[in-house]
């Protein structure tokens, strides 16, 4: 496994930049990306942002599962590719391909089922609910492109190449400032398709992605089509793949469910209040990008050297990738404070609309350490294939502990809306806390063993 050689020899803190810089560029304009979409959002009307906002939920759901059991297939790789089990490596990268066209299948069936239903449960009707139905529709329709380049970036992270994925979300944001506007408003034979436009704008860049992601991986020549049958559901490799895939992937569908509870929470402040919302969580995302970034070099190294059972390795990825987030996350805090509400602004006139995203902007920020760890050491349990605590850190600051101090701040005390956010800090140190202390006996187990 020679190209894989340098993961498990050479100098950590090297290795974490080359990984992390280009992740965390190719995520900066990722969230751009989101930004540019936002932004047009905005010039149809405020209620097409909200009509966003309510659609990212089931958005960041696939994304979400794509997230998690891509990270199981580079996991899966990386200890192989560890073990110098070439052929194993490569049965894990061809069957996850198919593996991951079989659940944006059953996603998009789903999604077509119960988007309408949530929306009503959101406070969706009218306009609203019919913005929210044409932007998702499109979007489940696409899914399949979104699992693909998921699966097709899991075999390239797993032999430290973030750099083809960040290609291609470069590309999608300068495509999409392009796209948007083009199908927004028409021009010549294309006719002006209002927020469905926005939606087809990324189903399109998707696939145009996945073509260039899937000659990346053949030059890899970890997947090939001269035996058709490698991509075959194999019993034994699904079920491992769910095995390590689920905590991780439930993980994202909690986290989405836990923006679910939060949207309704925020949403009996009012429409306004749901903008605000959806405006300041896509600015914090750039600040959160190179953390990000960070947890995929942590998911590559940590994979890789624990296949090599090089855990002296192992713990100093996790180390300096906590030294180095803490660093990202105190620029990003500074920043945010400073130029936060101006950012802000760009997005919509509305002074309520602005007043609501810097309230939680203000607040949000001082997480970014809590992210940071908690990044970070999924990550490292993913990789050690130890990923079963994952889920159940998720059930508690993404469903019970949440929806428990949404309900006594905003039900039972009726509290102004930025003491939600309050809550959701405290909840999430704590979630924290434990997942470090955990994360870190586990490790110590690992090297005893």
């Amino acid at each position: 496994m020679k190209q894989n050689s340098h993961l498990i020899n050479n100098d950590i803190p090297t290795l974490l930049k080359q990984i992390t810089i280009p992740a965390s560029t190719g995520m900066f304009f990722n969230t751009m990306y989101n930004v540019v979409d936002t932004f047009y959002a905005g010039l149809i009307s405020t209620q097409a942002i909200s009509a966003l906002s309510l659609s990212f939920m089931i958005f960041f759901t696939i994304i979400g599962l794509g997230y998690g059991f891509s990270a199981a297939i580079t996991a899966l790789i990386g200890n192989a590719s560890g073990r110098s089990k070439r052929f194993l490596a490569s049965l894990y990268a061809h069957k996850g391909i198919f593996f991951m066209q079989l659940i944006a299948l059953a996603l998009t069936f789903i999604g077509f089922l119960i988007s309408p239903y949530l929306f009503t449960l959101l406070g969706a009707s009218g306009e609203y609910m019919n913005m929210a139905l044409d932007y998702i529709n499109i979007i489940l329709a696409g899914t399949i492109f979104f699992m693909t380049n998921f699966a097709l970036n899991a075999i390239l992270v797993s032999r430290g190449d973030t750099k083809s994925y960040r290609n291609t979300l470069i590309f999608g944001f300068f495509a999409n400032l392009v796209l948007n506007p083009l199908f927004i408003y028409g021009f010549l034979f294309i006719p002006a398709m209002g927020i469905k436009g926005i939606a087809l704008s990324t189903v399109l860049i998707q696939l145009i992605n996945a073509l260039y992601l899937l000659r990346k991986v053949m030059n890899t020549k970890l997947v090939h089509f001269e035996k058709i049958s490698y991509f075959f559901p194999h019993k034994k490799i699904y079920k491992e793949m769910i095995n390590q895939g689920i905590p991780s992937s439930m993980n994202m569908l909690i986290m989405s469910i836990g923006s679910l509870i939060l949207m309704y929470f925020v949403s009996l402040y009012g429409v306004k209040a749901v903008a605000g919302y959806g405006i300041g969580f896509r600015v914090e995302q750039i600040m959160l990008l190179p953390a990000l970034g960070l947890s995929s070099a942590v998911l590559s190294l940590v994979s890789n050297n624990f296949g090599a059972r090089r855990y002296d390795r192992v713990q100093e990825t996790v180390n300096k990738a906590l030294k180095y987030g803490f660093i990202i996350a105190t620029f990003g805090i500074v920043f945010l404070y400073i130029f936060g509400k101006t950012i802000i602004s760009q997005f919509d006139s509305d002074p309520i609309v602005i007043g609501f995203g810097y309230d939680y902007l203000v607040v949000e920020v001082l997480i970014f350490y809590a992210y940071v760890i908690l990044f970070i050491c999924v990550s490292t349990l993913q990789g050690i294939k130890r990923p079963k605590m994952i889920l159940y850190i998720a059930l508690y600051r993404q469903i019970i502990a949440k929806f428990a101090i949404a309900y006594v701040l905003v039900i039972l005390f009726a509290l102004d809306y930025i003491y939600l956010w309050m809550g959701v800090l405290i909840m999430i140190y704590s979630a924290a806390i434990f997942a470090y202390i955990y994360t870190q006996r586990l490790l110590k187990e690992v090297c005893i063993k």
